[in-house]
């Protein structure tokens, strides 16, 4: 009785992925998060929909771009290049950035856009992104908090997700929990080809998103079906909530990469 009940438990969870018009997610990519050791590292950063290899947005000129390793901080502004980012629906001006990685442990790479007009909802939308690579197998600062003004602290290692197991963390608004916030998650599903700053043309599953609400703590655990990359968004977790005269949605994104059981 308690397998069956399991396995229902299971199949009530994959359910409830979403399909339809899928999210804005502003990306820090790499393709691989868990590397032997240092050297240099190329980081991808369009903002697009990854999900269903959708519409790419000009990027202007980030506010912030940059580096936490061993709890410190490098900025990162003079390595970012104008780069464009082709989907399958349109190229969009995007941004790329060579960093190099010296000795063992996390880095955390922090990006902050400036602020994005979406017309169709005439509002604008932040999304101040977090992404991580280990070197060495040496865990640091993976489960630290970074400071933001909207951010997801990880309660599981971003760069080591087991494929089948669960991601957990807490949405925080300047270090406060923020109870019932809206999320939303996306695959990237339309592998990334670095090397020609584009989407594949093909995607790999079916239903690629899903939506769930932290709890009054500010925690939420998402059960992560496939290997791959994930991108988390807490919409509106910011305290900011106006720019230019509208409305803002300033949003705490982190990405994470499963990886199946060797």
């Amino acid at each position: 009785m308690k397998k069956v009940l399991f396995c229902s438990v299971i199949a009530a969870g994959l359910t409830a992925f979403i399909t339809g018009a899928q999210a804005h997610f502003q990306l820090i990519y790499t393709p691989e998060t868990m590397l032997e050791k240092g050297g240099k590292l190329t980081l991808k950063m369009p903002f697009t929909h990854p999900a269903e290899s959708g519409h790419v947005m000009d990027m202007g000129i980030p506010e912030e771009f940059y580096s936490i390793r061993k709890g410190k901080k490098t900025d990162l502004m003079d390595k970012l290049k104008i780069i464009e980012w082709t989907s399958n629906e349109n190229t969009g001006k995007a941004y790329e950035a060579e960093v190099k990685l010296r000795g063992l442990g996390d880095n955390v790479f922090v990006l902050k856009p400036t602020p994005f007009y979406e017309a169709s909802e005439d509002i604008y939308i932040q999304q101040i992104t977090k992404s991580y690579v280990n070197v060495g197998d040496l865990p640091t600062d993976w489960s630290e908090v970074q400071g933001l003004k909207a951010e997801i602290r990880p309660l599981t290692k971003p760069y080591n997700v087991i494929a089948g197991g669960t991601f957990t963390g807490v949405v925080l608004s300047e270090g406060k929990p923020v109870p019932f916030a809206e999320i939303e998650i996306e695959y990237i599903n339309f592998p990334a080809d670095i090397e020609n700053n584009k989407f594949a043309d093909v995607g790999m599953i079916s239903s690629p998103s899903h939506a769930i609400r932290s709890d009054a703590s500010g925690t939420f655990t998402f059960g992560v079906p496939k290997a791959g990359f994930w991108g988390i968004a807490a919409l509106g977790a910011g305290p900011d909530t106006e720019h230019e005269g509208k409305e803002l949605s300033q949003d705490a994104v982190i990405w994470i990469q499963a990886r199946d059981v060797d």
